[in-house]
């Protein structure tokens, strides 16, 4: 039998986080939304703020005042056994580090009641990966979203081998329920569709301005002209912030370590972490 899925976690509320939540709860779902520290729920205050003003001006469905009734509704908290007590699904968005999450998992399987289904958001983390830290293989996948969901409205989809069927078939359905298109997957891949094409490409972009051939402008300017894609791989780094691409560069290979390097002493170090920040490879002077 397919589970039902009417309250949501999200474990998160970081750029990608906020959005999941906003997301879900415009589509009439309960949201609540739970990160470690007073300080960082403070901060989400402002991105559902800065989210509910986008969305007015973007989502038809947000119009006449629903964007703001949407960031109302949303719970804030950073207690997490309170957090979770009454979820159907909970979906985590921390950093993309393996300890992290597993130390999260397993957190999470003390808590929360044993029918509640557990999502990823790991942008190149395997499931399979995570999937003993949480205390129930059956009920866990991945499920994965671009930035900008309300725009990219993809929702990549992603078990394990003992991934349950019907939890896979709810996750889908909850996709669809939030104005996503599932993307199923059929067996691992990391990556998933979406970062399986992105990485790669950053990867060469960055490889291009780190090693001095071109500046990120001359690199975005070339593919833009040369593709006709509205935006170029620098601009793709500045909306997913700086600190996901590093610590994916950071796990890879000695060129890949490089390159962490060089976006950290370059920029993240100077507090250039992108969009969010208002600079990163560009400045944002209307970020906030």
């Amino acid at each position: 039998m397919t589970p039902t899925i009417r309250n949501v976690t999200i474990l998160g509320t970081g750029v990608l986080g906020s959005q999941i939540a906003f997301q879900t709860a415009l589509h009439g779902f309960n949201v609540t939304a739970y990160d470690i520290s007073d300080e960082a729920l403070e901060e989400a205050r402002g991105r559902f703020k800065t989210l509910s003003g986008t969305y007015a001006e973007e989502v038809p469905l947000a119009a006449d005042g629903k964007a703001e009734e949407t960031r109302k509704a949303i719970t804030l908290t950073s207690d997490l056994a309170d957090a979770v007590k009454d979820a159907d699904l909970i979906v985590e968005a921390v950093p993309e580090v393996l300890k992290i999450k597993k130390e999260t998992y397993q957190k999470l399987a003390e808590v929360a009641p044993e029918e509640t289904i557990f999502a990823t958001n790991s942008s190149t983390l395997l499931p399979s990966d995570i999937k003993d830290s949480t205390g129930r293989p059956g009920k866990f996948l991945a499920l994965h979203f671009a930035n900008r969901i309300w725009q990219f409205n993809t929702a990549e989809v992603m078990g394990t081998p003992d991934t349950d069927s019907d939890v896979f078939d709810a996750v889908v359905q909850f996709a669809k329920d939030i104005g996503m298109v599932p993307i199923e997957l059929h067996k691992e891949k990391a990556g998933y569709v979406l970062n399986s094409l992105l990485v790669p490409f950053l990867n060469a972009a960055a490889g291009l301005a780190a090693g001095g051939y071109a500046e990120p402008e001359a690199v975005d300017t070339t593919w833009k002209i040369a593709t006709g894609a509205p935006l170029g791989p620098f601009q793709i780094f500045d909306i997913i912030g700086l600190t996901t691409p590093y610590n994916i560069f950071s796990h890879g290979g000695p060129e890949e370590q490089k390159l962490a390097e060089w976006l950290k002493t370059e920029y993240i170090d100077k507090g250039k972490m992108g969009v969010a920040s208002g600079e990163g490879f560009y400045t944002y002077p209307d970020s906030e």
